[in-house]
């Protein structure tokens, strides 16, 4: 992603004033940081580049601060040091910023989600315990490593959205569409327009209201039929199974809420789990998964045992 000189000057504007100790733009600095995903990270690299200068002031020795008051009397040391660190700040950031557009990771961790900005109307939502890459150089390119994340992309025939996860590609069609990385396949959901399923080798559409699901080791996949509200639900704090493994139910509980949930090692983690769970009353009540889904749950430490036998 291209960050020009206006970019990382206000990235470099922000680390100085919010380091204020009266600082109160709390609403605008949001706004700043919601406006582009590159934001957050120039803001980081402007806020090491910080730290580094206030190293660097802190090694000034006091005889050579003295020495500034008796040559310059004492107006100029009061605005030495903070001038000094706000210039630094901003040579910091123009000299630690790579030279290559550099991708963006995004690395949620379980439990959380977040919303970013790919630009021009389209958003990425993440869910916990997943791993989004958007391309340095292209932002209608990214890779999903692991995780969840329900795409909302601003088509355009001339240049559309491509989704790598693993050898497979997915391509928009004018979209609002959720990719769930399971351990042994991939769900591809649609709610809005369509999904092109590798469209260079043997292509599949996706059409609101289906799921198409492939196996990340054979390249098969097959294709089912939901109800297209069900299509992201999970940013609304809500789950719904239909036939799932309860190992994948067991992955999918521990992304949304953030509480480590396993299947007992002879507990029927092949077994087929059908129900629709809201995940928030989880996070105060880990238990209270095992009569909404009909399984034995136990408690082993900071782990909660699903036990379908």
């Amino acid at each position: 992603m291209t960050l020009d000189q206006q970019s990382i000057d206000k990235a470099a504007m922000w680390a100085v004033r919010t380091a204020e100790p009266d600082f109160d733009d709390w609403s605008a600095f949001t706004d700043w940081l919601e406006a582009s995903p590159g934001n957050a990270e120039a803001y980081d690299r402007a806020v090491s580049a910080a730290e580094a200068g206030a190293a660097v002031l802190g090694s000034i020795p006091a005889n050579d601060e003295d020495r500034l008051d008796e040559e310059d009397g004492p107006s100029l040391r009061r605005w030495f040091a903070p001038a000094f660190a706000a210039c630094l700040v901003a040579v910091a950031a123009l000299w630690l910023w790579p030279g290559a557009n550099a991708d963006l990771t995004y690395d949620i961790a379980p439990g959380e989600t977040r919303t970013i900005a790919l630009g021009e109307g389209s958003t990425i939502t993440l869910s916990g315990g997943t791993k989004l890459v958007v391309d340095g150089d292209d932002p209608r390119q990214a890779r999903l490593e692991g995780g969840r994340a329900l795409f909302d992309i601003r088509h355009d025939e001339a240049d559309p959205f491509r989704l790598a996860v693993g050898d497979a590609t997915l391509v928009d069609a004018g979209t609002v569409f959720d990719v769930n990385i399971r351990a042994a396949s991939v769900d591809v959901g649609v709610a809005e327009g369509a999904v092109i399923y590798n469209p260079d080798g043997p292509a599949a559409r996706i059409d609101p209201g289906q799921v198409l699901s492939f196996d990340r080791s054979a390249g098969t996949y097959r294709m089912k039929s939901v109800p297209i509200e069900q299509v992201g639900e999970w940013r609304e704090g809500r789950l719904t199974f239909r036939d799932a493994p309860l190992a994948d139910v067991a992955g999918d509980l521990s992304r949304a809420t953030g509480i480590d949930y396993r299947v007992a090692r002879t507990g029927g983690g092949d077994r087929s789990i059908s129900g629709s769970v809201t995940t928030e009353p989880l996070r105060q009540d880990p238990g209270a998964i095992g009569p909404l889904l009909g399984i034995a749950v136990r408690r082993d430490g900071e782990i909660w045992i699903l036990d379908g036998s």
